[in-house]
């Protein structure tokens, strides 16, 4: 037998067999400030000072066509776009190109869409809506007791469970299942809000989540309510004092149901886990980590909602051939001495993204929800006023406007400068448009096409 290679681990977990993973990957992501903040008087006086460097040079033609450092800038952007990785689903790739298989494709466009999704869909909506009505008679018929709960976890895990047969779902569940108990938090990655369908299926939690809208919302506030879910609006701040409080109440009662969490905040491809919220791991309770890994041999599940409506996905989940999962309950984690709640979460999330084979990179979730023209109105404006003020100090400095024979110069000096950086430009610059400005600084004419 050889030796292992070092720096590498090869997966023996079941539903992961043949999977190797980097441990560089696998590195805590917990991301710290050093040095003092500057503020934004400081940035603005800091950007306004590169920027009029940048742009105060001795011709304003060749400013204006040297846009190699905007093409570097931007070709590097997208090579190395780490963050925008996280939230890409994965395409299809194309078997259906020849003549033999494209029948095969028709046929299985047939099955699934024509008679796999009718018959999913009549069974869904059949036992689906039965277990809602039963689930609000039970709800106005019996009082509050312990009885009435336990039967109403039921009702839910048998609606999830209904839910998971219409996608035709193949789950393999690995370790101990869940069981109720003081001072017990759990923790997974987030794929999609059918996460918590997938892990009701086998056993009930209740869950912190954000309220939607809709059908959506009908089922959090009168369903799934009973369980003791935890609802939040992630861009009010006092829903997330409320719910933080709500929470450690939650984890200090003996009987409460299972109380789950994601702590990302927001879903991902199931290829990589973004940096993880603090909150479930500075409460003093025991952390159990769940890993949920699907497999896209059938279908993604990655729930992409700024460009996807949930009916849209659950649609796609239904036409599909199968959901094929693999749900691993590991081993319940406590903060360790000396131990800070960042690290303990980037320690917990290291844990998952080891058994789900997931890449770990240091953003915050909620970025994906950040834009800065909201957040900063002023800034974009500040950059205008910016490169109004070099072009406004241009101006002043030449006194009128520049003749024919001026242009002509700076276009051959803008030239002499393009020609040197000719070589690295050609895959980015037509070269038809160098052969235009040749002609243009030598008097001749360039006719538009």
């Amino acid at each position: 037998m050889g030796e292992p290679v070092k720096g590498r681990v090869e997966s023996s977990l079941p539903g992961l067999r043949g999977i190797v993973a980097d441990d560089k990957d696998q590195e805590h992501a917990v991301v710290t400030r050093e040095g003092p903040t500057k503020g934004d008087a400081e940035i603005d006086q800091l950007y306004a000072e590169a920027e009029d460097k940048r742009l105060s040079k001795t011709s304003l033609l060749l400013d204006v066509l040297n846009i190699s450092n905007v093409l570097t800038d931007g070709v590097s952007a997208m090579v190395d776009d780490s963050f925008n990785k996280c939230f890409t689903s994965t395409r299809p790739e194309p078997w259906n190109w020849n003549i033999y298989l494209f029948p095969i494709w028709v046929v299985g466009v047939v099955i699934r869409y024509l008679v796999l999704f009718p018959i999913r869909l009549m069974l869904l909506l059949i036992g689906f809506n039965t277990l809602i009505a039963v689930f609000l008679l039970v709800d106005l018929a019996l009082m509050p007791s312990k009885r009435k709960m336990a039967l109403q976890r039921k009702l839910v895990q048998w609606m999830c469970s209904a839910w998971v047969a219409a996608w035709h779902g193949v789950i393999r569940y690995h370790g101990p299942k869940p069981t109720p108990g003081k001072n017990r938090i759990w923790v997974s990655n987030h794929t999609s809000m059918i996460d918590y369908v997938v892990l009701c299926s086998y056993s009930p939690f209740a869950v912190i989540m954000q309220l939607h809208h809709g059908w959506i919302a009908f089922l959090q506030k009168r369903i799934l309510s009973s369980l003791g879910c935890l609802w939040f609006n992630r861009t009010e701040v006092n829903d997330r004092a409320v719910v933080a409080a709500r929470m450690k109440e939650h984890v200090n009662k003996e009987d409460a149901i299972p109380l789950l969490i994601f702590p990302e905040g927001t879903c991902v491809n199931n290829e990589y886990t973004v940096m993880f919220k603090r909150g479930a791991f500075d409460i003093g309770a025991t952390v159990c980590p769940i890993a949920i890994k699907y497999n896209k041999i059938f279908v993604d599940a990655f729930w992409n909602s700024r460009r996807e409506a949930f009916g849209k996905h659950l649609f796609r989940l239904m036409t599909s051939w199968a959901l094929v999962c693999d749900v691993y309950f590991l081993e319940p984690q406590s903060i360790q001495q000396g131990e800070s709640p960042q690290e303990f979460a980037g320690r917990v999330q290291a844990m998952i993204a080891k058994y789900a084979n997931l890449r770990i990179v240091p953003w915050d979730g909620y970025l994906k929800y950040y834009n800065l023209g909201e957040k900063n109105p002023g800034l974009i404006e500040k950059r205008r006023r910016v490169l109004a003020d070099v072009l406004r100090a241009y101006l002043g400095k030449t006194g009128a406007a520049p003749s024919t024979m001026e242009l002509a110069t700076e276009g051959k000096a803008a030239l002499d400068g393009l020609q040197r950086n000719e070589e690295g430009l050609k895959g980015a610059v037509d070269g038809g448009v160098l052969q235009g400005w040749r002609k243009l600084c030598t008097g001749g004419t360039v006719h538009p096409v």
